[in-house]
């Protein structure tokens, strides 16, 4: 017993917490991010998501303890393997749960139901929705949807309905990511037994699927960037255009484009989907996105990068155009 401290530190998963950064997407794209109330009530609602999500981790450890022992890894998290006591798991998850919703309610009506509905969402994935087709690879990518947009709620804000369709491309990409990656790493017998669902999908399919969320995913962004323009604005010279910053006056306005900036980040984006499908066929890494995004610099540069030159854009160069 000298080692349960750190079996329920391993089973609460602290490194899925990075998955909950998501939740900082509504305050960094409405220029809000240097609000300290603000940035306060979303800083507490992501410990408020983690406490839950970790509450949820156990609860699927203990749901999949069988299937979990068929896993080359899965069968040495604590529980599988009996060193961390089921009893204990699941009190140990009843309390995430309701400290993660008291303190939701706290903070917001709106947020609570938010998260109650991930927390319901997870459960009936765990005992069902993991079980169906396609129904699986949905519920993975509308779990991250819902992370982004409880954020939103949290700070009553409001963003392009365009960066909706980012965040669902993205969530499909990587939940198709990681059934690949999982059909990839298990042999095609101990596949089913681990995951039903895994028997019912061929790798040219889950091909398919990336190919369409991959496209998907950078297109979206690129709409994102420059969509709330109306059509006319793309025809406006640059003697009646608004003045761009010194920085950016020497691009040609073709380049550039019309106060839209923020297009210069789509090489980026499409560096990174292109590296994430790398790995997705060079290994199994993309079984947990978290780790990939840890672990392989060219990503999280990639990453690094498209986000300090979101923050440069959006708060030094021009104001964010989801803000208004």
């Amino acid at each position: 017993m000298a080692n349960l401290p750190l079996a329920i530190f391993k089973t609460a998963r602290p490194r899925q917490w990075l998955k909950n950064f998501a939740i900082f997407a509504g305050i960094f794209f409405t220029g809000q991010l240097f609000d300290k109330d603000l940035f306060k009530i979303t800083v507490l609602g992501f410990f408020a998501l983690s406490f839950l999500v970790s509450s949820i981790y156990y609860i699927n450890d203990i749901a999949d303890i069988s299937s979990d022992r068929l896993h080359p890894f899965k069968k040495k998290r604590p529980i599988a393997s009996g060193q961390l006591p089921v009893s204990l798991a699941t009190f140990i998850a009843s309390m995430g749960v309701v400290v993660s919703l008291l303190l939701a309610q706290l903070l917001s009506q709106v947020f609570f139901w938010a998260l109650a509905g991930y927390f319901i969402l997870q459960i009936l994935y765990t005992l069902w929705l993991k079980k169906l087709v396609i129904v699986d690879i949905l519920a993975i990518a509308t779990g991250f949807v819902i992370r982004v947009y409880a954020g939103v709620f949290l700070i009553n804000a409001h963003l392009n309905v365009w960066f909706l369709l980012c965040v669902v491309s993205v969530s499909l990409f990587l939940a198709a990511g990681k059934r690949r990656a999982e059909l990839a790493l298990l042999r095609a017998n101990v596949a089913s037994q681990h995951r039903k669902t895994l028997s019912m999908y061929s790798t040219q399919l889950l091909d398919a699927y990336l190919s369409i969320f991959a496209t998907a995913t950078w297109l979206s962004w690129a709409w994102f960037t420059f969509i709330t323009e109306s059509e006319k604005d793309f025809f406006v010279s640059r003697a009646v255009a608004p003045v761009a910053p010194d920085l950016l006056s020497a691009l040609p306005l073709a380049i550039l484009g019309v106060g839209k900036p923020l297009m210069i980040t789509i090489p980026v984006v499409i560096f990174g989907v292109m590296r994430y499908l790398q790995i997705v066929y060079d290994g199994s890494r993309a079984e947990t996105p978290e780790r990939v995004l840890t672990s392989d610099k060219p990503l999280l540069s990639s990453v690094v990068v498209w986000a300090f030159l979101v923050l440069l854009i959006l708060y030094f160069v021009s104001p964010p155009a989801t803000a208004q």
